[in-house]
């Protein structure tokens, strides 16, 4: 699936919040290498060199434009690769290792993160934040009209959400069962967003893109002209902007040793 990372960068300062909640959390002293899984265009991930200024920082995506423009803050101790999620395994040496607003979009992670945490070394931390509003009006609405009858042929199965992500308990109970030492809360948001068309400006840089990508340019134009309709419904704009509700997941967890 391609991603535009100027679209997702519209709103880098809404998006990187929750990542520096997730990051406080995180109490790793001197670790050696920090890897960054999803790690998009790479501006957050550089932001964890000065964090730890004698680690190895590793970034990981599997967009090819987001590593292009990752590319360019790369430096002696800061460098990114594209890589499959799915498929990393921990290094050795990776004493943290985080994922950022990217689990939701890798089918089985809950498997993966039990191998990861038997892969952490002694020490080690695991931490990561998804998305937790797939029930709330701007992912039901799209899902509702890309099940309607004028695009279920076309995007039936497109969009995952029954299973996207699971709910907090049960990603304690995961690392929990896996070993570690867990921290696992939730946090609403609530983002004034502003311009015309704020919510589907959000979802286009994010949970709009299997729609996107499924559609030609005109049909494309037809979805999101119906959708944006119902974004206005949804999320009214008052004089200050659209307050956009946003619930985020966060599990920080250790290996003791």
């Amino acid at each position: 699936m391609r991603w535009d990372p100027s679209q997702y960068a519209r709103y880098a300062d809404e998006r990187g919040r929750p990542f520096a909640d997730l990051l406080a959390r995180v109490r790793a002293d001197a670790p050696r290498r920090v890897v960054d899984l999803g790690c998009g265009p790479g501006a957050l991930t550089a932001g964890l060199v000065p964090r730890w200024p004698d680690a190895t920082v590793e970034g990981v995506d599997s967009s090819e434009e987001m590593i292009a423009a990752a590319a360019a803050l790369a430096t002696d101790r800061l460098s990114f690769r594209l890589g499959d999620v799915a498929d990393f395994a921990v290094p050795a040496d990776a004493d943290v290792v985080l994922s950022n607003a990217t689990l939701q979009w890798v089918p089985g992670h809950r498997g993966l993160l039990t191998r990861w945490a038997g892969e952490l070394p002694p020490g080690g931390w695991l931490a990561f934040q998804v998305p937790g509003n797939f029930g709330s009006p701007s992912h039901r609405l799209m899902r509702a009209l890309a099940e309607s009858p004028r695009w279920a042929t076309v995007l039936g199965g497109v969009l995952r959400h029954d299973d996207a992500v699971a709910e907090p308990v049960e990603y304690a109970e995961l690392l929990l069962a896996a070993g570690l030492e867990v921290d696992v809360w939730e946090t609403t948001y609530v983002h004034v967003l502003q311009g015309t068309d704020p919510v589907l400006g959000w979802v286009r840089g994010t949970g709009l893109r299997p729609v996107l990508v499924a559609l030609s340019d005109d049909e494309a134009a037809e979805f999101t002209a119906t959708y944006a309709a119902e974004l206005r419904a949804a999320y009214p704009t008052g004089a200050s902007g659209t307050p956009f509700p946003f619930r985020r997941i966060f599990a920080v967890a250790r290996r003791p040793g």
